[in-house]
């Protein structure tokens, strides 16, 4: 994954903080309250350098119940997520709140976390790890790995960096093309720069100068500047935590929950039809018209929850439901949420978006509501395509697409045209096969090629390109080689790359010598015309063009690939003029005698016999000549002149 949000989960006081602060070293407790009581209250936000190199950036999450709402506040922005349980301690209520709003947001990638094992011994340890197994069954950290650290001696931080790193590669790129869309969680103001909102773009990308509006206030701006982990940047991408600096707004119109987006892109409504869950450990029934606090996003409204096919909903069960919102949001489809009971606040449920701008109320216990609301969820076959292919690892058919979004192969097929002509999806067909790629994910590639190409050419002028099989092992083994191969010639077709049987080069790309290199190519071939038919070795060729035979590889195929030179046997070339005219020596020869013996070639060519066998052997393989016993009789390329 190109970018990663890390987000901390756990029980006030178990140490989410200490870790963050020994995984990065900041301490990501900003406020003095915080500081005097010892707790998170706010959000905290820090960036990770990974063993490999790559920055992500983490979001550090209160654990008291108080303040669960800036918990839900930075959860909806999770690639993956540490769920901190101390040792010591064990699992406590927050943690099964906080894993039942993982559950709900289904952040399915996350570690789990044992802090503070300094102060318990290997046995206690074992019997909170059994304990912690059997409290992750049934739900998406199921099959979790767990890490044991301590943020005090360091013991476990490398291996949990490197679990990160090795976790993030399976994670799914968010997707960049669209509208972009960042749900704001913090905003403040810097003197002499105005407004400044931060949050995890979700989807899409920005750059300095876009227009956006911040909705649900529907206020028009501009993009001052945008900084990244500090550093100013030009562009973002979906994934990555964002400082933006929004032009001509205040910072009193602005709150967490706001969402920047497109212009037009996006439209707030009070309604929202969902599918809803009822959690198993919710206290009670959830009657139709209970009020609740519905969370999304960073966004937090209280509203009414209206049960389409039901008068109460049972836990740990689902149903269609309409909610009514005291105030204004805006939402995707397949954006999930969380749902609080009013008093006392506990998390009860949650779902996912259906509808995020129903035209009306809908009555109740209608076939007919229900039937409309379950073929939106299920989506048309161009929305279920669109959904699937960015995530999909190589170049499917229609056949692994249709496992995998359940429609059938020609419902992948239309759905493709449709989405090709919106300019979301790149078909490349050849030799009766058809394969699909997201233009996203087709543009990503076409950019991690270019930038090997670059240092390629960079590194190895001489050569005519990136060999395409070293290509496709080191960047794309998921694609098979018949696949990547139509895939480099699309690129080809659309005028990216230069493709030859064996490389793929940059199409400005000009293979060729600099004036020293071509100073050494003119010394050797100008030795190899001199010796005629008792050509030196390469070393000798090298030593006398005054390099190295290892610097000199590169010139050797260099000159081989032009036809400069051409490889008769091990160690043995000879210079093209040269080669011409032992051929016309040996054809003429031929057409004289019928026949020909190694001696005479020596003879004829006043060479030695070490030369003169690899040159018939060479012709042998040329069709040049035809080995009968001892002698060489017209091979078939002299029979047909």
């Amino acid at each position: 994954m190109k970018h990663l949000i890390i987000g901390t989960a756990g029980h006030v006081d178990h140490g989410k903080t200490a870790l963050v602060r020994a995984m990065t070293g900041v301490d990501t407790d900003r406020l003095k309250e915080e500081k005097d009581r010892g707790i998170s209250i706010e959000l905290g936000f820090a960036s990770l350098l990974l063993p490999g190199g790559r920055k992500a950036g983490i979001v550090d999450v209160p654990g008291h119940e108080r303040f669960i709402k800036n918990m839900l506040a930075g959860a909806g922005g999770f690639d993956l997520v540490l769920l901190v349980i101390a040792a010591d301690e064990g699992v406590m209520p927050q943690t099964r709140e906080h894993l039942d709003i993982i559950q709900l947001l289904q952040v399915t990638k996350g570690i789990v976390v044992l802090t503070k094992t300094d102060l318990v011994d290997e046995e206690w340890l074992e019997l909170v790890e059994e304990d912690v197994q059997e409290f992750l069954k049934g739900t998406v950290l199921e099959n979790a790995p767990v890490v044991n650290v301590s943020a005090v001696t360091g013991q476990g931080i490398k291996e949990l960096l490197e679990r990160i790193e090795s976790m993030a590669r399976e994670i799914p790129p968010r997707i960049v093309a669209g509208s972009p869309r960042l749900p704001v969680d913090r905003v403040f103001s810097i003197t002499g720069f105005g407004t400044v909102v931060t949050g995890t773009l979700v989807s899409g990308s920005l750059r300095v100068g876009d227009l956006v509006e911040v909705q649900p206030q529907k206020l028009a701006s501009r993009v001052r500047s945008l900084q990244v982990h500090g550093a100013k940047v030009e562009t973002v991408e979906a994934g990555q935590r964002v400082a933006v600096n929004l032009a001509g707004l205040d910072v009193e119109q602005i709150e967490r929950g706001s969402v920047v987006a497109g212009p037009k892109s996006m439209a707030p409504s009070r309604r929202l039809d969902v599918r809803l869950l009822l959690l198993k450990s919710a206290a009670r029934l959830l009657k139709n018209r209970a009020r609740v606090r519905f969370y999304l996003g960073t966004r937090e409204t209280l509203g009414r929850v209206i049960l389409l096919d039901q008068e109460e909903l049972a836990q740990n069960s689902l149903a269609y439901a309409q909610l009514e919102l005291e105030e204004a949001v805006v939402a995707v489809k397949g954006d999930r949420f969380v749902l609080r009971s009013y008093s006392p606040m506990h998390t009860i449920g949650g779902g996912v978006v259906i509808d995020p701008l129903p035209r009306r109320k809908h009555r109740r216990f209608r076939s007919e509501v229900l039937n409309a609301l379950a073929a939106r969820e299920r989506g048309t076959p161009a929305e279920l395509l669109g959904q699937y292919l960015p995530g999909y690892p190589g170049l499917p058919g229609p056949a692994e697409l249709a496992g995998g979004t359940g429609l059938k192969e020609e419902e992948v097929l239309e759905a493709a045209r449709e989405l090709e002509k919106e300019g979301c999806v790149k078909t490349i067909s050849a030799e009766g096969k058809t394969y699909l790629v997201a233009n996203i994910v087709y543009r990503r590639w076409a950019d991690e090629i270019g930038k090997l190409l670059q240092t390629y050419h960079r590194e190895f002028p001489l050569r005519e390109g990136y060999p395409k099989e070293d290509l496709r092992s080191r960047k794309f083994q998921a694609i098979p080689n018949k696949a990547f191969q139509l895939l480099l010639l699309e690129m080809e077709k659309d005028g990216l790359f230069r493709v030859t049987p064996q490389a793929v080069a940059l199409q400005a790309f000009d293979c060729k010598p600099g004036p020293e290199q071509l100073k050494q190519m003119n010394k050797i071939l100008g030795m190899l015309k001199e010796a005629a038919f008792l050509p030196p070795s390469w070393g000798d060729l090298c030593r006398g063009a005054g390099m190295s035979e290892a610097y000199g590889q590169e010139l050797l195929q260099y000159l081989l690939r032009t036809g400069e030179m051409v490889k008769i046997a091990d160690d043995l070339y000879y210079q093209k003029d040269v080669l011409s005219q032992a051929r016309e020596k040996v054809a003429g020869a031929l057409r004289e005698q019928g026949e020909i013996t190694v001696g005479e070639i020596r003879d004829l060519l006043q060479t030695s016999r070490k030369f003169a066998l690899p040159l018939l052997e060479y012709f042998d393989r040329e069709k040049v000549t035809r080995r009968v016993g001892d002698k060489r009789l017209p091979g078939r390329a002299l029979e047909q002149t």
